[in-house]
């Protein structure tokens, strides 16, 4: 469809206010939150067919299923303040939320789902563009718009990410479908949600350190006006475990579990329809070898694969070194753990380093093993350190790929992003706004199938797109 042909109108906008007042009190910025006051405000949001209910009648749920909600998650009802010696809090006063209705009835699935690239009017379905986190002392904390389709809604929520993080952002969007899906049902009455968010803050990143903000606030570190392009690259969950055979050389590789055989895919916790209840999926499957272990996972070799095309595509020169950055979950890290439903970041950014010879001479295993290293690495010890040098030198996240080599991968598969059930079936897809986005910025999503496959957003500049769609090594194992 062209651009000129789109028009997303703006219906109605409200506040919404959390049904129950909040009697959580004051909760303070972790140093895993306050780098992130420089960041975009998080943009996700799921793509649906058109309820069998008018629109009116929709919005009305969803705003009374939002209520609801909020109560369960009071600090997105709040808003940021900074106390006299600088410490930056969460005040969870009710402030509310800001609800926006929208519609395009030009506008259908097949035009949001069908093009190679995700169009850029994807981004309309979202607002607080460009808003920057630390202005969540001035604006709500969260903001959710659901925009009328011809033949279906897409409902998107943008959120402070100095507040929440993919985990505690998707425990959100899963409660509000759960909720909207109760009263859908005629079921008024909800006092307990399956997933009740952990609000403590008794933790190592909870600090007495100062961040200094320059006057105005922090500002992004990347060219919000750089020409990208933006396409969505699907892996099946075949092509996942071809994958991971390579990196291990070992075809069939099996894991075993009680009295089953089984491949491990990604250790996704709720997105796979083989679930054992311990945090690890299975496939059923025999084979003539088994191995106690697997060596690298299916996710890693995913990520070693896309470096070694992101850094042919880019034509840098043998001695440039290459960054390729992973966020990682410290919940299951810290010892003591912390609470896998903490609510908050409780994210790092661990950097791997290669210089762009190794990276594309040297074999896809290799590149999956220097991955494997820095994750197996970051443990109760080095999250400690990184708090530490971090209290020594407080300062935002300086995201972005600021030396033209780098990449920062982002989200996960192992988020629940499609166990959203709102009341009519689960999403047909998950999308982003324009939040967070230069040249090198990767996020990974569960593919809609489940069972290990995977979807990975991918944002580059446009010779570099180009250069990993004539990759035939990348290229081999992407679904039509």
């Amino acid at each position: 469809m062209a651009s000129s042909a789109l028009s997303v109108t703006l219906a109605s906008k409200s506040t919404i206010f959390p049904d129950r007042k909040s009697n959580l009190g004051d909760i303070k910025l972790s140093v895993s939150d306050l780098p992130m006051l420089s960041c975009h405000y998080i943009q996700k949001g799921c793509l649906f067919t058109r309820p069998p209910v008018p629109f009116d009648s929709l919005v009305s749920l969803l705003k009374q299923s939002l209520s609801k909600t909020l109560s369960f998650f009071p600090p997105l009802a709040g808003r940021l303040c900074t106390d006299r010696k600088g410490y930056i809090y969460v005040t969870c006063n009710d402030g509310g939320v800001e609800f926006y209705h929208a519609s395009c009835a030009s506008l259908f699935i097949r035009d949001v789902i069908g093009p190679l690239d995700v169009p850029k009017f994807v981004q309309k379905f979202f607002c607080f563009d460009s808003t920057v986190s630390y202005q969540g002392q001035f604006r709500p904390i969260m903001a959710v718009q659901v925009t009328e389709l011809g033949d279906g809604i897409f409902i998107g929520c943008s959120v402070n990410h100095a507040v929440t993080d993919g985990t505690s952002f998707w425990n959100f969007f899963n409660t509000f479908a759960e909720i909207c899906r109760k009263i859908n049902n005629n079921n008024q009455s909800i006092e307990k949600i399956a997933r009740q968010p952990v609000f403590l803050r008794d933790s190592v990143l909870i600090s007495s350190a100062i961040l200094r903000v320059p006057e105005g606030g922090p500002k992004v570190t990347f060219n919000e006006n750089e020409i990208l392009r933006e396409r969505i690259f699907s892996f099946s969950r075949e092509a996942i475990l071809e994958l991971k055979a390579e990196v291990n050389k070992k075809k069939g590789e099996i894991l075993i579990d009680g009295n089953f055989n089984a491949v491990e895919i990604l250790g996704k916790q709720s997105n796979d329809k083989y679930h054992n209840g311990n945090g690890k999926n299975w496939l059923f499957k025999t084979s003539a070898s088994v191995s106690n272990t697997a060596e690298i996972s299916s996710f890693q070799s995913l990520c070693a694969l896309l470096w070694r095309a992101v850094t042919r595509a880019r034509k840098l020169s043998s001695s440039q070194t290459t960054t390729f950055r992973m966020a990682v979950n410290c919940r299951h890290r810290l010892n003591p753990q912390l609470d896998p439903l903490y609510f908050g970041n409780a994210i790092q950014s661990i950097p791997t380093y290669a210089s762009a010879g190794d990276v594309t001479s040297r074999d896809l295993r290799w590149c999956a093993e220097q991955l494997n290293e820095s994750v197996k690495a970051h443990n109760d010890e080095t999250v400690r350190r990184f708090v530490k040098e971090w209290e020594k030198d407080p300062r935002c996240f300086p995201l972005g790929n600021l030396d033209g080599a780098s990449m920062t991968m982002g989200s996960s598969p192992r988020f629940p992003m499609y166990d959203n059930d709102f009341g009519w079936g689960r999403p047909l897809a998950v999308r982003s706004g324009g939040a967070n986005k230069f040249d090198g910025k990767i996020s990974a999503f569960p593919g809609r199938e489940g069972n290990g496959s995977v979807d990975l957003e991918v944002v580059l500049a446009p010779e570099a797109m180009a250069g990993i769609e004539s990759d035939l090594e990348f290229m081999q194992y992407v679904s039509s």
